[in-house]
């Protein structure tokens, strides 16, 4: 079944760091008895690697494996020895006889020739063994004969998850929100080409036309600059008194104003901030100073004068002349 959530991630080239046996191994030791979910989404690789992948998914025994993307050749293979296989409505499935590099240059004389037609025909014996025994796995996964199988994999064109289903390489079709569909990139391509696998019938990758998206920029310059602007005046009480001006202009709720303004701001909070901190200065010598006491009583009936203030008294109003001050900066 598929899962959001995956014990495997194998992609790219079978037997790559993406899709390696080690890793796939540590996996399964790491969940021995429970099940394990694995998401393929790979175009085939190493046969060696897929063949030893599969037998370790058998061996666990609890292995459900998903395809999503475009899924060729060893990476279908490698998914053989999974309990249960899942594959995405838009997925593409596709399986071939297998392949083997095969390079030879030079200037060959009539007994080298020789031995190089004996060396293809043994490898060619060879590529022959290895289908069979691909086939035949196949073969076992879709209940179908080995043969049937051979034929298929002669023809080695793409499959449909559709197709996949019928001819039971996948139990189950999926159409989950979360899986696009696959598109084919000229990576992609390359890839396919160098393997020897046709393309499959995919939306081909969209590419920034350069010319439209010139003439999309050069658009969207014209129109900023036709965009009407809102304008209008604010009057700011004290900065326009400060800069001796009635109002500011406002154009789109931004200000703009000359560099001997700016000047003249900056002063005038300089000077405010530098008489804000000579008053917290005095605050803090009156705090620090020890307070007058007196045990007189005087009442000698004559009409008194305004009484001195107190330390106290003229600490309150140091401190509210300095909020008085700081709140008009």
């Amino acid at each position: 079944m598929p899962q959001t959530q995956y014990n495997l991630h194998l992609k790219g080239f079978v037997g790559g760091a993406d899709f390696d046996r080690n890793y796939v191994d540590y996996i399964l030791a790491k969940n021995a008895g429970k099940e394990v979910n694995v998401l393929i989404d790979s175009l085939g690789g190493n046969l060696a690697t897929a063949l030893s992948i599969a037998a370790a998914f058998k061996n666990h025994g609890k292995v459900s494996v998903h395809f999503v993307g475009m899924n060729a050749s060893a990476a279908t293979i490698a998914s053989l020895g999974a309990a249960h296989i899942s594959i995405d409505k838009n997925a593409m499935y596709l399986v071939h006889k297998c392949s083997t590099a095969f390079f030879e240059w030079g200037s060959l004389n009539a007994d080298q020739f020789r031995t190089l037609i004996a060396d293809c025909e043994k490898a060619a014996a060879d590529l022959d063994k290895l289908d069979v025994n691909i086939a035949s796995m196949y073969a076992g996964k879709c209940k179908k004969k080995t043969q049937c199988l051979l034929d298929l994999m002669k023809v080695g064109g793409w499959l449909s998850a559709k197709d996949a289903l019928e001819w039971g390489f996948v139990d189950e079709i999926t159409d989950l929100d979360d899986e696009p569909a696959p598109v084919l990139t000229d990576a992609v391509a390359s890839e396919l080409a160098a393997a020897g696998i046709p393309l499959p019938n995919l939306p081909v990758e969209e590419k920034e036309n350069p010319i439209l998206s010139f003439f999309e920029k050069m658009a969207a310059i014209f129109q900023s600059k036709s965009k009407p602007q809102l304008t209008m005046n604010k009057n700011y009480k004290s900065i326009c008194a400060l800069l001796s001006i009635e109002s500011i202009a406002l154009t789109d709720g931004k200000a703009s104003l000359t560099d001997e303004q700016l000047t003249a701001l900056d002063k005038a909070l300089e000077m405010k901030l530098q008489v804000i901190s000579d008053l917290e200065a005095q605050i803090a010598a009156l705090k620090a100073a020890p307070a007058v006491t007196s045990t007189a009583i005087v009442d000698d009936g004559k009409q008194t004068q305004a009484a001195e203030k107190s330390d106290y008294e003229v600490f309150c109003d140091t401190v509210n002349a300095a909020n008085k001050l700081y709140n008009e900066v």
